[in-house]
């Protein structure tokens, strides 16, 4: 019986072999597969992968019972197979897959019942969970090849990374960096992230415009920020205090943090960061809100009061776009650099935090904006 990794990397060689070509030959099939790696609900693929992984790792089991809740023998737990197997795997050939198991969403998070046609899990788009299931019935009955099946989920995901690649490659080599032109304004840089921030699905970027001015300005400031912690975990997960937290560059000591919200931050919002910082040590000199919404006058008003209640912390809550036009003309210099290191997170985002349209539109408002006369 083969390694789950062995299995994983012999369907990936045969899958690079099988290149542009369906090694599928039931179109229905084919399409249907086709259709779970390029929804843009990316649950479906996982699961897909992990009870494939699974019949082929261990031919006795049923691909349709991902639950060991069920209690039969040829059930197996499908979590385990996502999260220690695929994961990494994912990871390691960059594909365009969740960061986070699938078993974790809500569709799959109770289930504890063999997915069958009868199966009706709630989540959208409806086809995409109907089609997992599907296949992986055919796969039960002996009708469709487990192998097959994952060799052709892994060859188009393959495919769409590289697609996906290529564009960005493109729209790289398009930016206008010309030696003698004129860099972009700190107003225009401005207007630029504004644009890039009412994109869909861009509640990672304020994160990302805060550590990009600490990565520019950390030599000047000496300070810097910590790496970053993932998009999809909540912070008691990953141990973190805020989304960015910021030490003196010879300290490791948290100094700064910041959180950032895109919805209207609360009182409650700030009772909660008075009892994450009451854990530490040492004494956080700021605790900084940045929002994208509407900053109310009384919230406002409330965190100043919250110096002298913590013995020297200051609270305070500002405008995402006011944050980044005041750094810009601060540290006017630094404005190509930061931008730099905005783009340079941005890109090295995973899909799960920053997707591959939102990391194609800010090369392409970039490219707009430096090409203007």
């Amino acid at each position: 019986m083969p390694a789950q990794a062995e299995v994983l990397s012999n369907t990936l060689e045969s899958a690079i072999k099988a290149g542009e070509k369906s090694v599928i030959d039931d179109e229905v099939v084919a399409g249907r597969i086709d259709f779970i790696c390029r929804c843009y609900n990316r649950a479906g693929v996982r699961l897909l992968m992990s009870c494939l992984l699974a019949r082929l790792h261990r031919p006795g089991v049923d691909p349709r019972k991902p639950f060991t809740v069920i209690g039969s023998p040829d059930a197996f737990s499908g979590r385990t197979y996502d999260e220690r197997y695929l994961s990494p795997f994912i990871n390691a050939n960059r594909l365009p897959c969740n960061s986070t198991t699938a078993f974790l969403t809500p569709a799959l998070r109770n289930h504890d019942r063999p997915l069958t046609t009868s199966t009706r899990l709630v989540g959208r788009p409806r086809e995409m969970y109907e089609y997992t299931i599907e296949l992986l019935e055919e796969v039960a009955a002996g009708r469709l090849s487990a192998g097959d099946a994952l060799i052709e989920t892994l060859r188009i995901l393959l495919m769409m990374r590289d697609e996906r690649q290529s564009r960005i490659d493109s729209l790289l080599s398009s930016l206008n960096r010309g030696g003698g032109s004129l860099p972009l304004s700190s107003e225009a840089i401005v207007n630029l992230l504004d644009q890039h921030l009412k994109c869909k699905h861009s509640s990672r970027l304020p994160v990302l415009i805060v550590a990009a001015a600490y990565t520019a300005a950390s030599g000047k400031l000496g300070e810097r920020n910590l790496p970053l912690k993932g998009h999809d975990a909540a912070d008691e997960q990953t141990g973190a205090l805020g989304d960015v937290e910021i030490c003196l560059t010879n300290d490791d000591r948290i100094r700064t943090i910041y959180e950032m919200k895109s919805k209207r931050v609360t009182k409650e919002d700030l009772e909660r960061a008075l009892q994450k910082i009451s854990t530490l040590q040492g004494q956080v000199d700021n605790y900084v809100f940045i929002t994208t919404d509407v900053i109310e006058q009384l919230v406002a008003e409330y965190a100043t009061t919250l110096y002298e209640k913590t013995g020297g912390t200051e609270f305070v809550i500002l405008d995402c776009l006011g944050f980044l036009r005041h750094f810009l003309h601060l540290f006017h210099r630094l404005r190509t650099e930061f931008l730099e290191a905005y783009q340079a997170l941005v890109l090295g985002e995973p899909t799960s935090s920053v997707s591959a349209p939102l990391k194609e539109a800010f090369l392409s408002l970039r490219h707009a904006a430096e090409s203007e006369d």
